[in-house]
């Protein structure tokens, strides 16, 4: 009834904020084909998935090298918020 996809983030990491975030999003975004998936298996089996989550890597190891203020951390919890948006993630 509920996919939750697991995504380390470790991978992302970078140097500024800005490449930090298209990081995130891309690799983030780039997963989505795999709820797709989960709603064929869902079909076929007649169990609906009502869910669909994603769980990443803490985002202060992620963010550590290239957020300097709580304003960067923020912007990761929008690009977060974005690519959740984009990929029908519901929590």
């Amino acid at each position: 009834r509920t996919i939750t996809m697991g995504i380390s983030l470790l991978d992302c990491a970078a140097s500024t904020v800005e490449e930090l975030n298209e990081k995130i999003y891309r690799k983030i975004t780039s997963y989505a084909e795999i709820f797709s998936t989960g709603d064929a298996i869902g079909r076929e089996f007649g169990v609906p998935i009502v869910n669909k989550r994603i769980s990443v890597t803490p985002i202060a190891l992620v963010g550590g090298s290239a957020c300097k203020t709580e304003a960067d951390f923020v912007s990761i919890a929008k690009t977060l918020d974005q690519a959740a948006r984009e990929v029908g993630v519901n929590f």
